[in-house]
């Protein structure tokens, strides 16, 4: 087994797009947090994933709530989002955020490149993480736009 500090340092050379998970606390409230950990899983049906931390905040509305959106983002604004969504100390994440609900009830951002929204088909446990497998019940993306990406601890874009 490699140390922790080598695998993190490893791992960071591969880049990944950034996204917004949300969802609803038990108190009806928005949740969400920055995640690189998201993976198609299935066309048929249609399946992906989220892997969070146990220790998240949002770990637990998730596992209730059973619903989520994957919010993709996109360069413009996305850095600032990423940054306020991972902040565990950010009291309000969704002060001045735009957003709305399509068909599960979670928070999609407005300023999304892309967005699915998933109801939560299973969840399974992923050492120190847990893994969130959703059906997408609803999908868009804009015609426009550039990803943000995540590389070795910092935020970059790839222009097609």
């Amino acid at each position: 087994m490699i140390e922790q500090s080598e695998f993190r340092r490893v791992i960071g050379h591969f880049a990944s797009g950034v996204t917004v998970v949300t969802t609803l606390g038990d108190d009806g409230k928005p949740r969400g947090l920055t995640a690189s950990a998201v993976c198609s899983v299935s066309l048929d049906p249609t399946l992906l994933l989220v892997c969070v931390e146990r220790t998240a905040d949002t770990y637990s509305a998730l596992e209730s709530s059973e619903i989520f959106a994957v919010n993709v983002l996109g360069l413009e604004r996305g850095e600032s989002l990423a940054r306020r969504f991972a902040d565990p100390g950010e009291a309000d994440q969704f002060r001045g955020v735009a957003y709305h609900s399509v068909r599960t009830g979670a928070p999609v951002l407005q300023d999304s490149l892309a967005w699915l929204d998933c109801r939560l088909e299973r969840m399974v446990p992923g050492g120190d993480h847990g893994i969130f497998i959703g059906e997408v019940v609803a999908a868009d993306a804009r015609d426009e736009g550039t990803p943000l990406l995540y590389y070795r601890g910092g935020y970059g874009a790839f222009r097609p």
